[in-house]
């Protein structure tokens, strides 16, 4: 809870004396970066970082003093002021505005009441505004994310205490004082809480920067099916109109579910919070099945009975206000039973509640206030083990994902798999095993880092990433039939070449991805030894599995897609081989057709485009022209033929 008060004049030493209102505006725009980074780093991590970017820049704008001329503020002089020292920075008016935009920022932090007004800085951000784009400074490192999560852990004056000291290198004693400025009520509690000055060199880094940013899309399949739900339900409004205007307000006994209909004896027993089933905390150590059914009921708001009641009715009849999304081969109709509570309780800015039926995970979503859109989310879940229920995301603000794990997950670490090098930088669990916000894997743009998460328990690490659905895929490394977590520097390094191509399977309902190198090839004219990898990206559904095969020149950082099938056999346990090859450029300046397959080939066959070869081994290098366009045939060790992958 931040600890700011009301100023007192009596008793608190006098703030910096309010200068011309052009000299602020000056001071303002000369320091702008600096201002605003304080604001953000002074701003409540539990706003999102998009959000405390257009926040910080908001309060910065508004520091700005009323009226045009200060008392006792000297005469202007054209022209922006040029670099000065602390003396003249508070002659100039900035010792002014940093002062206005520290107390503001300690206010965004004072939750809302209805017994007082709000205060300057708890008002809603009006300028600047940005439509259909999450903007978030740059990623940093592990000391950089490590720093972040023991910000996020400190009060609003215990942040401003340690900025003050690191951007603005004031000496405590002056911290003393800008903090009592600012209202705060116990400043030597918050000095002391902000730690030394070891890693103040850190803040300057652009992990920090607002006014550096990177520029996604937010979810845009999300975003339409809001459109659409809004417009239907503006609809529906204006044909209301009358009922809505009726005395009482606030979600009623059903919340978002539509009208109920007749149900018969399953389907009522299904709507009724108190025949939820609950799994006691240590079920899992003695339960013959590590899935979902054995997860225990977990959440701050596991026995709120009309949150659970909305929930269950909105599954059971989602109304106009219920976005829903499932992923493929899930059916999203109701429940056939009561199902099993994993998790109910507040996600940063929502209202989450996971439900299990033995076939599904569903995730209900709510505003934390008010009555507006409700997501609800369907992913099939039949057949999880150990291996792939070790974890379920919570919920995504601003880029970042917050993950629910298995109660057999005592270690979770985040990994970048481009990155295989560096060790990954823990992460702290909540009791109820929660994670903090980890950042996603872009959808869109540059592959610039991609992130995993290392989960260690029941005797393994196990290595999952988020595919843009409520389960994230397991990653795997080793041949068909014998894959195996990923732990190995070999196998992380595969692994660096090969995770750009994970987009191609997102939102695909996909388990797990194993990747596994099938042959090397040296290249012609002592060019190196190329590599030869296959993913197989297996689905939930287990109809749409995807089957992608690579080629990893030498020295090239990704690896590129040589071939790809969807609904194929190979590359997996019931079909071990794949065939594929490349059109491929030597240093010299010749093309040739390369191509590789597994060990189940005993000789491989090309032809067409004015090339013929054939070799009695499962690796082919054939001269060809540019461009040429060939038929690649093999035959296996027993005799048999087949083709590439398609």
């Amino acid at each position: 809870m931040l600890n700011v008060t009301a100023p007192d004049t009596a008793t608190r030493p006098s703030s910096p004396v309010p200068p011309d209102v052009e000299q602020a505006e000056a001071a303002i725009v000369e320091h702008y970066p600096r201002l605003v980074r304080l604001a953000y780093l002074v701003l409540p991590p539990a706003l999102g970082r998009s959000r405390r970017v257009l926040t910080a820049h908001s309060l910065t704008q508004r520091a700005l003093p009323r009226g045009r001329r200060g008392a006792g503020a000297a005469p202007v002089r054209g022209g922006v002021p040029a670099q000065r020292g602390e003396a003249e920075e508070a002659e100039s008016g900035y010792a002014y505005v940093r002062q206005r935009v520290l107390r503001a920022a300690l206010e965004a932090g004072v939750p809302l009441t209805f017994r007082a007004l709000p205060l300057r800085g708890q008002l809603p951000v009006l300028l600047p505004q940005v439509w259909g784009l999450r903007l978030f400074p740059r990623s940093g490192g592990a000391e950089e994310l490590a720093l972040d999560q023991w910000l996020a852990a400190l009060t609003g004056p215990g942040r401003a205490a340690c900025v003050l000291r690191a951007l603005e290198r004031l000496p405590e004693a002056e911290v003393l004082r800008v903090l009592t400025r600012a209202g705060v009520a116990d400043p030597a509690a918050a000095v002391a809480e902000s730690g030394d000055a070891a890693h103040d060199a850190l803040f300057a880094s652009p992990e920090f920067d607002p006014c550096v940013l990177q520029a996604r899309p937010t979810d845009l399949l999300r975003r339409r099916r809001f459109v659409r739900a809004a417009l239907a339900a503006g609809a529906a409004l204006a044909v209301c109109g009358a009922l809505l205007a009726l005395p009482g307000g606030g979600w009623g006994a059903d919340g978002a579910a539509a009208p109920p209909y007749a149900l018969n004896a399953a389907a009522e027993q299904a709507l009724d919070p108190g025949m939820l089933t609950r799994v006691s905390p240590g079920v899992w150590r003695t339960s013959s099945r590590t899935d979902f059914s054995a997860w225990p009921a977990r959440g701050d708001r596991a026995d709120d009975t009309e949150l659970l009641r909305r929930a269950l009715a909105a599954w059971a009849r989602p109304g106009a206000s219920v976005v829903v999304s499932a992923t493929p081969g899930t059916p999203a109709g109701p429940p056939m039973g009561p199902p099993q509570l994993l998790f109910s309780g507040v996600v940063d800015q929502a209202v989450v509640v996971l439900l299990y039926d033995g076939l599904r995970v569903v995730r209900y979503a709510e505003p934390l206030t008010g009555t507006g859109l409700v997501g609800l989310d369907f992913a099939r879940t039949d057949g999880a083990s150990a291996d792939t229920a070790t974890a379920l995301v919570l919920s995504r603000v601003d880029g970042n994902a917050r993950y629910l794990t298995a109660p057999w997950v005592t270690g979770a670490a985040l990994r970048d798999l481009l990155k295989p090098a560096e060790r990954p930088a823990a992460l702290k669990l909540t009791p109820d095993g929660v994670t903090p916000p980890v950042v996603s894997p872009a959808p869109a743009g540059g592959c610039t880092a991609w992130n995993a998460l290392a989960l260690t328990g029941d005797g393994a690490t196990r290595l999952v990433t988020d595919l843009g659905e409520l389960t994230p895929a397991r990653l795997t490394s080793g041949a068909p039939g014998a894959e195996r977590d990923v732990t190995e520097a070999a196998e992380l390094g595969e692994w660096s070449r090969t995770a750009c191509l994970l987009p191609s399977v997102r939102s695909h309902g996909v388990r797990t991805v194993n990747a596994w190198t099938y042959a090397k090839q040296p290249l012609p004219e002592g060019d190196g030894t190329a590599t030869w990898l296959c993913s197989r990206a297996e689905t939930w559904q287990g109809t749409a599995d995807r089957v992608q095969a690579q080629f990893l020149a030498p020295g090239a950082p990704l690896a590129a897609q040589a071939a790809k099938a969807e609904g194929s056999p190979a590359c997996g346990p019931r079909e071990p081989r794949v065939l594929a090859g490349v059109l491929w450029k030597s240093r010299a300046g010749q093309w040739y057709v390369l191509a590789a397959g597994s060990a189940q080939f005993a000789s491989l066959a090309v032809s067409g485009g004015g090339v013929n070869g054939t070799v009695n081994a499962n690796r082919l290098a054939v001269k060809a022209p540019a461009g040429a366009q060939v038929d690649l045939t093999g035959r296996l060790t027993d005799g048999s033929k087949a083709g590439v992958l398609r």
